[in-house]
């Protein structure tokens, strides 16, 4: 009796299964990280229609994925993130929660309406969104199942388990979790994401979270030399092919002979570069000046209190800043540095405060950096003269 008929239309070998496995959940990760996060909802990427919709289509029919409420879901997460309000955070939540459960966190999200109306602004609203994606949302599983079973037979019951699973687990779970959670920081944001790790392949540069937190709205996650974003590689391919375009990345520092008079192109630099600034701020500055007083202080400064001097203020919980009072208050040359880095955070907080009233906080700090006595914030003051503005491309 002739069984093939039991292993489906296209009938594959053992590792042609796993291979179609693994290209079917990359396509659907393909689809979350251009078309939902970096062109729907940070708008740093314009996708060709056709390739837009291709996305929409193949996320409603693999997760029942709704626009709309992915977008808003996400962009409440930025706005609101690490606190009551943020969706699904390990921080409040707790990790296992996140991770176990975030397919649920997002889906209870989403069914608030006013959450959508707010957040999910210039998302798709076409007859196809309005009459079958977000009207027949099952719809799409059930034509993935049927699918499935047509193409690859009784294996295709483990290659649709794979589909319907991997972006719950990976996406909502890992990245939304674990992303908030363990791993490495380049740069101090004011929230708790981290790089899960250096090399974004299996997530399509999700991986690299910490960067995008830092950096929301660039197309593309990597930004060490040794990082790499398989979803910037994509980008790449469909731009070639003139099917993408590129609208925002990360900035990159410019910078020039450091300037005899501080103005306002030298403030505006600073602030845009303000996650480079505090990370060369950490590595030149902060640790340095640890190391030293580390070393003189014989036993009576903790390695500990590094973590404590380099994390984000915002993200130290009650006793930790205690802790740092304490440190500070006994250590002059501790205080002197950390009290610098608040004071330029100043400028980047959202202060109200003019064109004039920057240049002078500047100007005031610089000051203060020269006369503190201390070589490496000397140092790093003079950088702060040489931070310019790129100059713009030709049209």
């Amino acid at each position: 009796m002739n069984l093939d008929f039991l292993y489906g239309v296209l009938d594959l070998s053992f590792w042609g299964y796993v291979l179609v496995t693994f290209v079917l959940i990359q396509v659907t990760f393909m689809g979350v990280t251009l078309y939902l996060h970096r062109d729907a909802t940070h708008r740093s990427l314009d996708l060709h229609p056709a390739l837009r919709h291709f996305f929409r289509f193949w996320l409603w029919m693999t997760s029942g994925i709704i626009t709309r409420e992915w977008v808003a879901v996400h962009r409440k997460h930025h706005a609101r993130c690490e606190t009551a309000e943020d969706p699904h955070s390990p921080v409040v939540l707790g990790l296992k929660k996140v991770l176990l459960e975030g397919a649920e966190l997002y889906q209870a999200a989403a069914r608030d309406p006013e959450l959508c109306d707010k957040f999910g602004r210039g998302t798709p609203d076409d007859w196809m969104e309005r009459n079958v994606y977000s009207k027949h949302r099952n719809l799409g599983i059930v034509l993935l199942v049927v699918t499935d079973l047509v193409l690859f037979g009784i294996p295709g019951i483990i290659i649709l388990s794979a589909q319907l699973i991997a972006n719950p687990l990976l996406a909502a779970g890992v990245v939304n979790g674990i992303g908030h959670y363990w791993g490495y920081r380049n740069f101090e944001c004011a929230d708790a994401a981290r790089n899960v790790a250096p090399w974004g392949l299996l997530l399509a540069g999700e991986e690299l979270h910490n960067n995008h937190h830092a950096f929301p709205s660039s197309a593309k996650f990597s930004v060490q030399r040794w990082e790499f974003d398989i979803g910037w590689l994509y980008i790449r391919i469909f731009k070639a092919l003139g099917l993408a375009r590129v609208l925002r990345t990360a900035p990159e520092p410019v910078k020039v002979e450091p300037r005899v008079q501080i103005d306002l192109e030298n403030v505006r630099a600073v602030i845009v570069n303000r996650m480079h600034v505090l990370r060369d701020y950490t590595r030149n500055v902060t640790l340095p000046v640890f190391r030293e007083e580390l070393s003189n202080a014989g036993g009576a400064l903790s390695r500990r209190v590094r973590k404590l001097l380099v994390r984000e203020p915002a993200l130290l919980d009650v006793q930790a800043r205690s802790r740092l009072s304490e440190v500070l208050a006994s250590n002059q040359t501790l205080k002197t540095v950390h009290e610098f880095r608040e004071r330029m955070a100043v400028m980047w907080s959202g202060a109200n405060m003019s064109n004039d009233k920057l240049i002078q906080h500047l100007r005031d700090l610089i000051a203060q950096a020269e006369a503190s006595g201390i070589k490496v914030l000397q140092e790093f003051a003079n950088t702060l003269r040489s931070y310019s503005m790129p100059m713009p491309h030709p049209a």
